[in-house]
């Protein structure tokens, strides 16, 4: 890839440390009882259009067949941490922290509902591969930096600003909530040949014995403009 060397393939990584569900298992669960409606409303899934192929030119009389396309490859960019998160359809503007892993093997989450963090585990925003974004639908009884995830539809834009000064913009292809027992692992951390971005929170309903929602959303975007 452009920008640097390849980081160890991330899907391999993490079920080799044994972490097939490596969901944000804290990501609802704080002091207070969390708002009513947050998690509530689940988000709605929608895949990408197919990409539409212009109509050829007929060709001449002197000419056999048209040309095939040139194929444009996707862009990606060199390896740089990112700063901050802007989701506008959803008003977030957020700093980002660093976000490893728990001793249980399940991701790290930021200690309060304000910042996000990104998991520094995978690539980061921009560059080829999934990268991963976090944060919490609510905390302390108040919404938190994702509490209106749920609401982002496909075709909606994040920007992602990096140290070094650059931009990366992503498209947002898919949302999606899933059960906890039954998190998308490979779709959220496997190798892609693009630059993609992930960004998650709790969902559904809240279990007050375990303190915790019993969903994960689950955005999925692709890199369309570095910069």
């Amino acid at each position: 890839m452009r920008g640097g060397a390849r980081r160890p393939r991330l899907a391999a990584a993490v079920l080799a440390a044994g972490l097939g569900v490596l969901t944000l298992a804290g990501c609802g669960a704080s002091a207070g009882t969390p708002p009513d409606a947050a998690g509530a409303v689940p988000a709605t899934s929608a895949a990408t259009a197919p990409p539409v192929t212009p109509a050829g030119t007929a060709p001449s009389a002197t000419t056999a067949a048209a040309a095939p396309p040139v194929a444009v490859a996707a862009p990606v960019m060199a390896a740089s941490p990112p700063v901050r998160v802007q989701i506008p359809a959803i008003g977030v503007d957020s700093g980002l922290m660093d976000l490893g892993l728990q001793d249980d093997g399940t991701l790290e989450v930021p200690a309060t509902g304000f910042p996000a963090g990104w998991f520094t585990g995978a690539p980061t925003p921009g560059e080829q591969g999934p990268a991963v974004i976090a944060g919490h639908v609510d905390w302390g009884g108040v919404p938190g930096v994702f509490y209106d995830l749920r609401d982002v539809v496909a075709g909606d834009e994040i920007t992602v600003s990096r140290a070094d000064g650059s931009t990366a913009v992503f498209r947002v292809a898919e949302v999606g909530r899933y059960d906890k027992d039954a998190f998308p692992t490979a779709a959220v951390y496997g190798d892609l040949d693009h630059a993609g971005l992930r960004v998650i929170t709790c969902g559904g309903e809240f279990d007050h014995a375990a303190q915790s929602y019993e969903d994960n959303t689950v955005v999925f975007a692709d890199l369309v403009v570095p910069g």
